[in-house]
């Protein structure tokens, strides 16, 4: 027997029951509140998708529209389908079935597909995966990221814990800071210097995030004499930190300060998590993996992870 529910989009009205049910659900985060995605609603042309039964939500998909596609949210690094633990197959499979009609309806014919990567996972929920999959969905894109399990660690290189110890020896301390220009300084010249690119974020952009996700959003810094040498800005996704941005001076550099730091989130601050995250390494659609980047993040311990991405065409 299929199952019976309505698919609609999102709406203003709907902003509390939205943020409510990714409270609730088992692979949401704070990225998928509508606090958080809707810090840059210009750039996108929002159409996240709502589906319910007798007005309780089965599950939402954070998502915008592009013409004629729909683009499981371009504006986040991943946002598939957000379940709690009642969804099954089954239920996604005809899920899957009545949103193809839907979109057709609506003038979509081409569906852009982010999964919620399983380190984001509270409970097995790939029912998303397998119901693409069968619909005719193709895999179109992988990037790389690198992953800690913290209840497992590897252990960090040799020259990872000598930087420890050289931080230590120049008397360098982690603290937590709420202040965020100083940092912002130092990782947009290092971005521009090294990279040629600019943070995602502009700093009033993440100081704004950060007012409304106080718990989420943490910046970590390395100093010595009230210098800022290095420093981290993680997001607390739950059972999952992620390092959003990471940069050094150049005697930061020299004196191993990110070493110092990371040692310190593993330890100290999210030892009771299961993954630390260092973020993907990969550019050009997945296509180019920086080899020295994801080096870096081996050294520490970390292994992959595939962020995916899926292109279905509908008609």
């Amino acid at each position: 027997m299929k199952n019976e529910f309505c698919i609609r989009k999102y709406t203003p009205e709907d902003f509390q029951d939205w943020n409510s049910f990714v409270e609730k659900s088992v692979n949401g985060t704070f990225l998928h509140n509508r606090n958080f995605m809707e810090y840059h609603s210009d750039r996108f042309e929002d159409h996240s998708m709502i589906i319910e039964n007798e007005k309780k939500i089965l599950t939402v998909l954070p998502a915008n529209k592009s013409e004629n596609e729909l683009q499981s949210h371009a504006g986040l690094t991943y946002g598939g389908f957000i379940v709690d633990s009642t969804m099954t197959a089954t239920l996604m499979l005809d899920i899957f079935e009545n949103l193809k009609k839907i979109l057709l309806e609506m003038g979509i014919n081409k569906f852009l597909y982010k999964a919620i990567p399983h380190i984001f996972h509270q409970h097995p929920v790939e029912q998303d995966l397998y119901a693409i999959h069968k619909n005719g969905g193709q895999l179109i894109r992988s990037d790389l990221s690198s992953v800690i399990n913290i209840k497992y660690p590897l252990q960090p290189s040799k020259s990872k814990k000598q930087g420890i110890k050289r931080a230590q020896s120049v008397q360098l301390k982690v603290h937590e800071s709420i202040k965020f220009t100083n940092f912002w300084i130092i990782l947009e010249d290092r971005l521009k210097h090294a990279h040629r690119e600019r943070p995602t974020h502009t700093l009033k952009e993440i100081e704004g995030l950060r007012e409304k996700f106080p718990n989420n959003i943490r910046l970590f810094l390395a100093k010595k004499d009230h210098i800022i040498q290095a420093g981290v800005l993680v997001f607390d996704c739950g059972i999952t930190a992620h390092v959003q941005y990471i940069s050094s001076t150049s005697e930061g550099r020299q004196n191993g300060a990110i070493d110092l730091i990371i040692s310190h989130l593993l330890q100290n601050v999210f030892y009771d998590r299961r993954w630390f995250d260092f973020g993907i390494s990969t550019s050009d659609k997945g296509t180019n993996l920086n080899d020295g980047l994801v080096r870096s993040k081996e050294m520490f311990g970390a292994r992959s992870v595939v962020f995916n991405h899926y292109y279905w065409k509908l008609s």
